[in-house]
């Protein structure tokens, strides 16, 4: 066990192998393409592929072949295994020293079932998904969450198809506006409870850690700003981007939060991300 965790380590090493697991373990549990991980990173492809033999190779990153594309993620269990040796042998599992992830504990805190959860929905320009996102979940469950959006571009504006779905169903949009998410990451920003990225190059952007350790999952999904074609076909598309993630935040909201441990709840939202059936509701 020794050799093998001082393998991973040695590998974890590398700057740009380290940015590759942090990465994948940003998208967990995506299985994310080749070219798109070389895209994030900005290296070329045959170094990528470098970069990612060595991680298969401590065990690290696993591979799969959908269709004509590889297609890469975290090995989780062997992760863990790596994080658990580290917590428990060599800090002797001293909290103290060194506390594991498991112990940032969201329903364990009596406070937390008195008040409602701060969640904050992130996408590149917080002009679409994620300000749908922060709408559905203010006007589904108003009472138990306060909902926040934000997106990771200097400057943005809310695309108009969007404002027009939102009003269609029944949304205040006079509330609404595009800001970025370093207007969340200050001192007097709130704490958050849980932060969800909702588009795939946000998740694979570089983020400093949330202070309090929120639970986060990553519920990408294609973005409609991208559709080509007539205002018929750019407005359907938002319709049906709204749609999944109505069906996705109605799960969300349906979870018994104060009686799930931190690792049921990541579960539980790590499984929201296959809600993928869109409605026009």
């Amino acid at each position: 066990m020794e050799s093998l965790i001082a393998t991973r380590l040695s590998t974890l090493g590398h700057p740009q192998r380290l940015a590759l697991f942090r990465l994948l373990m940003r998208r967990y549990p995506d299985r994310v393409p080749a070219s798109e991980l070389a895209h994030a990173l900005e290296i070329k492809p045959n170094t990528l592929s470098t970069y990612i033999g060595a991680l298969m190779q401590a065990g690290l990153v696993t591979q799969q072949r959908v269709g004509t594309s590889l297609r890469y993620a975290i090995h989780v269990d062997a992760a863990r295994e790596t994080f658990d040796y580290l917590f428990r042998d060599c800090c002797r599992g001293r909290p103290d020293i060194c506390s594991p992830p498991a112990s940032f504990a969201l329903s364990g805190d009596s406070s937390m079932t008195e008040r409602k959860y701060n969640v904050l929905f992130i996408c590149t320009g917080n002009s679409a998904r994620s300000i749908f996102a922060e709408s559905i979940l203010s006007k589904e469950a108003a009472d138990r969450f306060v909902a926040y959006s934000a997106g990771t571009k200097p400057r943005s504006e809310l695309n108009p198809f969007a404002l027009e779905v939102l009003e269609q169903k029944g949304h205040d949009v006079s509330v609404l506006e595009a800001k970025n998410v370093s207007v969340f990451q200050g001192e007097d920003a709130p704490g958050f409870d849980f932060v969800f990225t909702v588009c795939n190059q946000a998740a694979n952007e570089e983020c400093r850690a949330w202070t309090g350790q929120p639970v986060s999952a990553h519920w990408g999904m294609p973005d409609p700003v991208k559709v080509e074609g007539s205002n018929a076909e750019m407005s359907l598309a938002f319709h049906q981007a709204y749609g999944v993630l109505l069906n996705r935040i109605k799960a969300f909201t349906a979870l018994p939060i104060a009686s799930l441990d931190r690792i049921a709840l990541q579960n539980a939202v790590d499984d929201i991300a296959a809600t993928n059936e869109g409605t026009s509701a």
